[in-house]
This record gives C-alpha cells, structure tokens and sequence, in this order.
C-alpha cells in the first residue's frame, strides 16, 4: 500500500514547495495532479501556473484536472512512482455547482481510493477559515466546504503537516517513534 500525506496551510506558507522537495525524493516517475481548470481571461493565474510547471522536473507526467483523479491514476501505464496533486481547494472550486452531500461523497470515494493506491501520494489543500467569516453566502460555503475536506483528508491520510512561513509543522504522523504512533495492529 502507498502512503498518503497531507500538507495544509495558508497563502503562500510554503505548502507546494514544501510538497515538491517530499515527491523529489521518490526520484523518477512521478506525477502532478494539476486541479486548475486555465482560465485563457486569467493573465495572472496563466503566470502562476507556468511558474508552478518551470519548478517541476521535466521527466514528470501530469494530468491536467481529472474528473476522477483516482480513476485517471489508476489507468495510466506504467504506474506512478509517486503522486503529487495540488490542491484540494481548486479540485472543491471546480466542482461547487454540485450539492455538498456530492463534493464531500466524491471526495470520500478518491480518498478511498488513494489509500488502495500502491504509490505514495502528497495531496496540498489551503487553510481558508483563519480569516473573518466572509459575507457571501458562496464563499461561506467554499470555506465551509473546504474545511470539512481538510479534516477528511488529514483523517485518512497518514501524515499531515501545517505549514506556516515556510516552516512545516507536524500535525499527524504514524511512523514508529513520531508523534502519533499506530496502535498494536492498525496499519502502519
């Protein structure tokens, strides 16, 4: 079985940096889940998301916002050394035309199938509730949204972090001797 990870926090805390130099180590074969839908309108995020791919080692594949993104991994040949997806927040933004009930079962279903994934797995999200209750009613959702798939995530995963100026700051980890091991024969 793989090993899920998850890295949260603020803007521009370090989060996907944080997470490219954890893939880094898997060496070759890995790929990028990218969430983003390109806006052609979107100069500024265009900018962004080049910025993003110039940072990614050439040899890796991505797949560029998957309906499934289980699915799409699981059909690729050969098979992922590892998976980076970034993010969590852009994957709930292109789907907020949908119910809650279906985004969070959605959800639910990649989060089962990543833990039946053979690869290890990086998934960043976004701490978007630290700041004032927004006014509209969809951004109060999109936050709402976005912390109930935080804390589904940090749940199933087996590692989360926060990161916070760069700095990353363990929340969950079950690898013997870290700060929360497994029990006597849960999974490792």
């Amino acid at each position: 079985m793989g090993h899920l990870t998850f890295v949260t926090g603020p803007v521009r805390s370090g989060k996907s940096r944080w997470a490219l130099e954890r893939a880094l180590a898997w060496g070759g074969g890995v790929v990028f889940v990218a969430t983003y839908h390109p806006d052609p309108g979107d100069g500024e995020m265009r900018q962004r998301v080049a910025r993003h791919q110039r940072e990614r080692p050439q040899d890796w594949r991505t797949l560029e916002a998957p309906d499934s993104v289980s699915a799409s991994l699981e059909a690729l040949t050969p098979a992922p050394a590892g998976v980076l997806m970034d993010c969590l927040t852009l994957w709930l933004a292109d789907r907020l035309e949908l119910s809650d009930e279906a985004i969070l079962e959605a959800w639910n279903q990649e989060l089962a199938a990543f833990a039946r994934a053979p690869w290890p797995m990086v998934i960043v999200g976004n701490e978007v509730g630290w700041s004032p209750v927004p006014d509209a009613p969809v951004l109060r959702r999109f936050r709402d949204l976005a912390g109930w798939l935080g804390q589904a995530t940090a749940k199933a995963a087996d590692e989360a972090w926060l990161l916070v100026a760069g700095c990353p700051v363990p929340l969950k980890q079950t690898r013997q001797g870290d700060l929360n091991p497994p029990l006597p024969g849960s999974r490792p």
